[in-house]
C-alpha cells in the first residue's frame, strides 16, 4: 500500500490529475474517508487528467454523475445516502462496478464492500483519505483489489 501526505487541496487535485492522465479503460477507484477529507477534490483532479471540461461536483443527491467529454468516460458515484444493501442494489449500480466503461470513481466505497456486493477487483484501486489536520491529508492506496 502506498501512502502520501497532501498538504493542500491543490496537491490533492494534482494527485488526482496525475492518476487521470495515466488512467486506463475499466479502472475503478474506490474512495473512503470522512466528510470533508478531500474525496471530491481528488475526483476533480482525476477528471482534469482525463480531459473532462465539465464542472465536476459531488453526486450526493444524484448518486451518479457521468462525464463523456474526456479521453475516457468518467462515472462518479456517491454512496453516502445509500446505507443498506437493498438501497445499494436498488440503485442499479452493478454495471459500473462489474463492467465499467471508462473510469468509475466511487465515494463512500466501503458501503459497497461492507454489504458484500460484487466488484471487479482486478481493476480496483482502493483509496483511503484521512484528515491529519486542517491542512494535511494522508492518502493511502492499493491496487491489489478488494
Amino acid at each position: 500500500m502506498a501512502t502520501l501526505i497532501s498538504r493542500s487541496p491543490e496537491e490533492t487535485l494534482a494527485l488526482g490529475r496525475a492518476w487521470g492522465e495515466s488512467a486506463m479503460p475499466s479502472w475503478i477507484v474506490g474512495l473512503s474517508g470522512d466528510l470533508g477529507a478531500g474525496k471530491t477534490q481528488l475526483v476533480k483532479g482525476l477528471a482534469l487528467g482525463l480531459g473532462v471540461t465539465a464542472r465536476v461536483h459531488s453526486p450526493t443527491f444524484a448518486i451518479v454523475c457521468e462525464y463523456a467529454d474526456g479521453r475516457l468516460p468518467l462515472a462518479h458515484l456517491d454512496l453516502y445516502r445509500l446505507e443498506t444493501a437493498a438501497a445499494l442494489q436498488g440503485a442499479g449500480l452493478e454495471d459500473y462496478l462489474l463492467a465499467p466503461r471508462g473510469v468509475v470513481v466511487v465515494e463512500w466505497f466501503e458501503r459497497w464492500l461492507d454489504h458484500g456486493l460484487p466488484v471487479d477487483a482486478a481493476r480496483l484501486r482502493r483509496v483511503q483519505i484521512e484528515t491529519v489536520n486542517a491542512n494535511e491529508r494522508r492518502i493511502s492506496y492499493d491496487d491489489t483489489g478488494a
